[in-house]
C-alpha cells in the first residue's frame, strides 16, 4: 500500500501482515533539524487516533508524535532509540517509529495520499 499522511506530518504504511508502520515525514525531520532523542510509545498499549504517542527532540525543538489511527502498538524501532539520527537520514524507512495493529482500517480513508500531502506542504 502507498503511504498515507497526517496534517501533523506523520506517515503510515500498511504492511503485508495487516499491521502498519508509522514515522515522521521528511518535511517534519527537515523542520526539526538534527534529531537527538526519540521517546517511543509503549508496546502493548492501545492508542486512539490523534493521541500523543511519543516525542521527537532535536537541537532546535521538541515535537509530539501523534498516532494517525487507533490501535495497539506491537513494535517500536529500537534502532531509532539507539540512533535518533535515523529519523533524519532515512525517515520513511530505517527511521520508522512504531508498528501498530489497526483497530479500524477505515480510519486510513481520512488520511491524505501523497498528492494531497504535497499540496499541504505548499502552504506550510
Amino acid at each position: 500500500m502507498s503511504l498515507k499522511f497526517t496534517p501533523d506530518h506523520e506517515w503510515i504504511r500498511v504492511d503485508a501482515d495487516g499491521a502498519a508502520t508509522v514515522g515522521i515525514t521528511s518535511h517534519a525531520q527537515d523542520a526539526l533539524g538534527d534529531v537527538v532523542f526519540v521517546d517511543l510509545p509503549e508496546v502493548g498499549k492501545t492508542y486512539a487516533a490523534h493521541d500523543t504517542v511519543g516525542v521527537v527532540e532535536s537541537v532546535k525543538a521538541a515535537a509530539d508524535v501523534y498516532c494517525p489511527v487507533s490501535g495497539e502498538v506491537i513494535e517500536v524501532n529500537e534502532a531509532l532509540r539507539a540512533d535518533p539520527s535515523l529519523a533524519n537520514s532515512d525517515p520513511q524507512n530505517a527511521g520508522w517509529f512504531f508498528r501498530i495493529k489497526l483497530s479500524d482500517p477505515k480510519q486510513l480513508d481520512a488520511l491524505m495520499d501523497e498528492t494531497a500531502y504535497a499540496e499541504l506542504l505548499k502552504t506550510a
